[in-house]
């Protein structure tokens, strides 16, 4: 694999870019793989790529049966905060901060994060309190939060209006460390660096059935045809259940569509995230200067990719009094993603009745948040059976009453 650098550009320059390979190869499947990861989204490609760092397990292959990131990684508003209430959320969205803050350097590949820092707006004197709360449990995680005061809030975002007649601000729980990166960027690193390390990235490849013999995986069938293996992760986000289905066992989860649209273009106003969880809302400025909007979840089950005006409607009308500038402004696109669900909206990291078969998914709508944290747990479950960061997050919990309930936290879409 070419080395990414600064001297790299200017020599290609000169050459007019005549000198780039590919990223990442294509190949077909090999007959048998070591380790089977169903799904080329930001949290396969993530396990696969610790899978081969921290345990040398490169006998890999990611199968994706669309193409690689076409999912929800390439599909959400690209939020990245790890200031959760539960003690197991933070420690999983922590690690994965801490390895966002270096994944440019360690993959050799830009993922443009952007630590402008992310305020959650306190519009209620009930958020008040939840969110001092929040900031009392950072203090004891390790997790670096602080409470910031209205005109705080109006100095980080100038663009805001604190003294809204229905919702004004109050305050803020604020992280620094919080920010944005560019999604397609993070999946195509990681894409880049499993390749270099000698894995298989197999797109177009649906997976029809799981094939099992003596309750043990035994390999998957696939529009390219059988592939065995002695492992396999399911890291398919809205359809694990499905896939699951396959497997013969069910899931306690849901899949509904979560929707976003960006603005047109302007020039620089807003250089900090901001969620605005009582009116159901959250805004941020990209790199191109489109404003990011998003909202909640459907409010049923399905599996659409498309946007409905109404709920672009909805979304924009809560934020409008907050935020009275957007207005103004043309939608420039909108889109949807599947995101599936957890009762106590917390993620499964898991074995399952299968032997040989694990499981990834109900990360909802913070899913890309967690990728880093999310591919480290997984990949030391699938090596050794056991992660520390992945123990509370059992798929068995729901059987047996241990929620880690983070509705608050995660409960306006991230």
């Amino acid at each position: 694999m070419k080395r990414y650098s600064v001297f790299a550009v200017a020599r290609e320059g000169l050459r007019y870019h005549t000198g780039w390979g590919r990223a990442w190869r294509s190949p077909a499947p090999k007959k048998k793989y070591d380790v089977i990861i169903v799904g080329a989204g930001g949290h396969g490609l993530a396990t696969a790529y610790y899978l081969g760092k921290n345990y040398g397990i490169t006998n890999v292959a990611i199968i994706e049966k669309g193409w690689l990131g076409g999912g929800n990684t390439g599909r959400n508003t690209t939020i990245i905060r790890s200031n959760y209430l539960q003690d197991p959320s933070a420690a999983i969205y922590d690690k994965a901060l801490s390895l966002y803050e270096n994944l440019s350097q360690d993959l050799n590949y830009n993922i443009m994060f952007s630590p402008r820092g992310l305020i959650m707006l306190a519009q209620t004197h009930h958020e008040v309190r939840g969110y001092k709360r929040t900031v009392r449990a950072n203090e004891l995680q390790g997790v670096s939060t602080k409470w910031i005061n209205a005109e705080q809030v109006k100095e980080l975002c100038p663009i805001i209006n604190i003294d809204g007649p229905r919702y004004p601000v109050m305050g803020g729980l604020y992280q620094e460390r919080g920010g944005t990166a560019r999604h397609d960027a993070v999946a195509w690193g990681y894409a880049r660096a499993c390749s270099d390390m000698g894995m298989d990235i197999i797109q177009k490849c649906e997976v029809t059935d799981v094939r099992r013999e003596n309750g043990k995986v035994v390999g998957v069938s696939t529009t390219k045809g059988d592939i065995d293996c002695d492992k396999l992760g399911m890291v398919v986000a809205g359809h694990t259940s499905v896939l699951a289905e396959k497997a013969g066992f069910r899931l306690p989860i849901e899949s509904v569509a979560l929707q976003a649209l960006v603005s047109e273009p302007i020039k620089p106003c807003m250089d900090v995230v901001v969620m605005a969880n009582t009116v159901h809302g959250y805004l941020s400025q990209s790199d191109k200067g489109e404003m990011v909007i998003g909202g909640g979840t459907d409010s049923f089950n399905n599996y659409t990719q498309r946007g409905s005006f109404h709920h672009a409607e909805e979304t924009v009308r809560a934020l409008v009094e907050t935020f009275p500038m957007i207005s103004r402004l043309k939608m420039l696109r909108q889109w949807g993603g599947i995101v599936d669900m957890t009762g106590d909206r917390s993620p499964i990291i898991s074995k399952t009745p299968v032997d040989g078969i694990f499981v990834n998914c109900g990360w909802g709508t913070g899913g890309f948040k967690a990728i880093p944290g999310s591919g480290w747990a997984m990949a030391e479950l699938m090596a050794k059976g056991h992660s520390p960061l992945a123990e509370e997050f059992d798929m068995y919990r729901f059987r047996e009453g241990k929620f880690i309930d983070e509705s608050v936290a995660a409960g306006v879409a991230h």
